[in-house]
């Protein structure tokens, strides 16, 4: 059942709106912020859909996963993708210069890039400055550089981080407004906490305040219809109908995958001459509950105090729960074991949040039921 439900038209779209905006989309220049949760596809679809369609438009892409490495500095992880990329573009017969060459039309060989600046120290105090960096790319591409940095919600964990939008938000002011510019600098951030990515651009103290705020646009009945097409034409046996198929993947939170291992319970376990579709609303529910204990083992395993670091953010409140003092530096430490398994989110200075909404949501759910 491998196969990736490709959004040709909604990826084309919105390259088109940020490559080549019309009067009322011209604010994207500022910077485009898109939430949604995690596993409903945002990053597959930047890599399949979003990433190939800016470059038909023409347009220079790099990419970096804030992800990738939780425990890095996430200012750090994204100077190393753009350093990564200008070596690339140094080098005779790299992937990046070929892929420009493709979009831009040019012949490989003729395509030359010399910066004046070193590498090493990009962004960095002492360093060349990103404003500077992002410049020289765009005038030697001639054409459209797009960054696109997937969690980016993880920047304003850190000050570097902080500090880092602040220099990308002053490279789009250094390239965007000139005039004659042979391209422009465009800047989209996804993440898969709203409320955090919303805050980016919401807060008159973030760099990109004023910037588009969008919500990831799930996939929905189009692809439930779609896999319900795939399953009928290879004879798959007990496949609900679509309407109940397409409220269990609902449910699960329009995630693919877990829609998926629903179907799988259902083929496997519905007795013969059963319908279904009695059984897939269950199978949906119980596989929700069971996604999100996943992560909140995670909190479990990390020990008692961390229980209570992530039921609440109150040092005072440890000491009742665990009826022994709880020293300052025990907090760090756990509080830095729950951020490194994405577990919770440093929104600013003493300020905490969990990562994934929907966890916190089925959490607040088992209090309920426990009364």
């Amino acid at each position: 059942m491998s196969h990736y439900f490709a959004r040709p038209v909604l990826a084309s779209s919105m390259a088109r709106q940020l490559i080549h905006p019309d009067v009322l989309d011209q604010g994207s220049r500022s910077g485009l912020f898109m939430s949604g949760q995690r596993r409903t596809g945002k990053t597959t679809f930047l890599h399949n859909d979003l990433i190939p369609a800016l470059e038909r438009e023409g347009a220079l892409v790099m990419y970096v996963d804030l992800w990738s490495d939780t425990r890095a500095n996430p200012a750090q992880l994204v100077r190393d993708a753009i350093r990564e990329a200008l070596a690339q573009l140094q080098t005779p017969g790299s992937s990046l210069l070929a892929r420009l060459a493709r979009v831009s039309g040019v012949d490989v060989g003729a395509l030359s890039f010399k910066f004046g600046f070193k590498l090493e120290k990009i962004g960095e105090t002492g360093g060349t400055p990103l404003s500077q960096v992002i410049t020289e790319l765009v005038d030697q591409a001639r054409c459209d550089v797009v960054l696109i940095v997937d969690e980016v919600q993880q920047a304003i964990t850190t000050d570097d981080g902080k500090h880092l939008l602040v220099a990308l938000k002053a490279a789009r002011d250094a390239v965007n407004p000139r005039p004659a510019t042979v391209g422009h600098f465009i800047f989209i951030g996804t993440g898969s906490h709203r409320a955090m990515v919303s805050e980016l651009t919401a807060r008159r103290t973030q760099a990109f305040s004023g910037a588009q705020s969008i919500t990831y646009p799930v996939l929905d009945a189009d692809y439930t219809a779609d896999l319900l097409a795939r399953l009928q034409h290879a004879g798959v046996p007990n496949v609900p109908s679509h309407e109940v198929v397409l409220a269990a993947f609902r449910t699960l939170g329009h995630r693919p995958e877990e829609l998926l291992k629903a179907l799988r319970q259902v083929q496997l376990h519905t007795p013969a001459g059963q319908d279904p579709d009695g059984y897939l609303p269950v199978v949906a529910a119980t596989l929700r509950s069971a996604a999100a204990d996943i992560e909140l083992a995670k909190v479990e395993q990390l020990g008692q105090l961390a229980s209570a670091v992530f039921e609440k953010i109150a040092a005072a409140h440890y000491s009742r729960v665990l009826g022994r003092e709880v020293k300052v530096e025990e907090i760090g430490a756990v509080v830095n074991e729950l951020m490194a398994s994405n577990i919770i989110l440093r929104r600013a200075h003493g300020l905490y949040c969990v990562a994934d909404p929907a966890v916190q949501e089925t959490w607040r759910e088992k209090l309920q039921l426990l009364g």
